[in-house]
């Protein structure tokens, strides 16, 4: 048969542009010194980045060219450039990339973009934090401590002497929402109310405190009935409605997990039932499609019937993680195992967890009084 023609990426006539995964462009040249060069930040048309590579082709030909960090050394370095080159070197999750980019755009570049930086004084950045909308305290706190970052890179690159954020709490994201870990109860009546197909997900993320994007990358081959574990190695993660798999949130969230003997038999009717076939295949496979993952919105939707039956209309998913904590902290459970089971490398995270179960007080009051010896007569 005749091979099909593939189409060759375009070679540029003068030094070479890459399309970035931001979708910027990013130019380069090798220069008369034989070293490369490339500018001070990327540009968003393919044809901003190719007028940039003829200019400095022109300069090379007319034998007035200098290298363009030289040429450009009595320019101040202004925020937006830096900011865009910032965010591009860094080695960021892709939902971490994506938040970074919207806070970018929507918060920050706005009032920062044409301002050099040593032009950034702490009186602009106290100006800038009033006008953040007061009322979406979290994005107002994630947006102020993106731009500490960044300037506090200028900082250790030389570009500025103090970082100019110097708001006190700034960047502290208070919880708005008050967790109260499901009951025993509660979490009967919520996995009763979901479709057979979906129990396993609830069930999983109860009592062995896994985070959904991990649920939705398990496969055959993690689990091992046998010895009752669950190997964590992958999660997925969902950037506009796109299911990007990847890994856990951290290196302490490649772990192993024990999973309670009573889940077992449910486990394993689910894996005959309803997982998809071979060592790679998904636990919780789409419906339509047994190669994707199954989709947070699909989930979702019956959490939400599923919360109201249980009478608990506020309750998140991730709260279950919280449920599983207290179980097995009420188990006498110690921070490291903590640790472990959640997937955490910081013992603060890991506290965060250990919330005090309705009605425990009395019952470790109870216990207290226990330990002391009964008056002699």
């Amino acid at each position: 048969m005749p091979k099909t023609a593939t189409r060759r990426k375009q070679r540029e006539p003068f030094g070479r542009i890459r399309k970035l995964p931001s979708g910027r462009y990013q130019a380069g040249y090798v220069g008369p010194d034989l070293a490369l060069h490339r500018p001070s930040a990327t540009f968003g048309a393919l044809m901003d980045a190719r007028g940039w590579l003829a200019a400095e082709r022109k300069l090379i030909d007319a034998g007035t060219w200098t290298a363009p960090s030289r040429r450009n050394s009595h320019k101040p370095t202004m925020f937006g450039p830096y900011a865009e080159t910032w965010l591009e070197r860094r080695e960021l999750k892709p939902r971490t990339r994506d938040l970074y980019r919207r806070l970018l755009d929507q918060k920050i570049l706005p009032t920062f973009a044409d301002l050099p930086l040593k032009a950034i004084t702490a009186e602009t950045v106290r100006q800038w934090y009033a006008s953040l909308d007061p009322a979406t305290p979290t994005r107002r706190a994630h947006a102020y401590a993106l731009l500490r970052t960044i300037l506090g890179d200028a900082v250790a690159e030389e570009l500025l002497t103090v970082n100019p954020c110097r708001i006190r709490k700034a960047g502290v994201v208070k919880r708005v929402h008050k967790i109260e870990p499901a009951s025993l109860e509660e979490l009967a009546i919520i996995v009763e109310a979901f479709p057979a197909r979906y129990r396993g997900v609830v069930l999983l993320a109860s009592w062995c405190a896994l985070r959904f994007g991990e649920i939705a990358e398990l496969r055959r081959k993690d689990i091992d009935l046998k010895a009752g574990t669950i190997k964590v190695e992958r999660a997925v993660t969902v950037v506009d409605g796109e299911t990007i798999p990847g890994v856990p949130k951290s290196m302490a969230g490649r772990r192993t997990v024990w999973v309670p003997p009573h889940l077992l038999p449910a486990l394993a009717e689910h894996l005959d039932t309803y997982a998809a076939t071979g060592p790679e295949g998904l636990l919780f496979p789409a419906i339509r499609d047994e190669t994707r993952q199954i989709g947070y919105g699909s989930l979702h939707r019956q959490w939400r019937a599923a919360r109201e039956a249980a009478g608990r209309p506020a309750l998140h998913f991730h709260d279950l993680r919280h449920t599983a904590a207290v179980m097995a902290a009420q188990q006498g459970a110690t921070p490291a195992e903590l640790m472990v089971q959640l997937g955490h490398a910081d013992p603060r995270m890991a506290m965060r967890y250990q919330h005090a179960a309705r009605g425990r007080g009395a019952e470790i009051a109870r216990r207290l009084s226990g330990m002391v010896p009964p008056p002699s007569e």
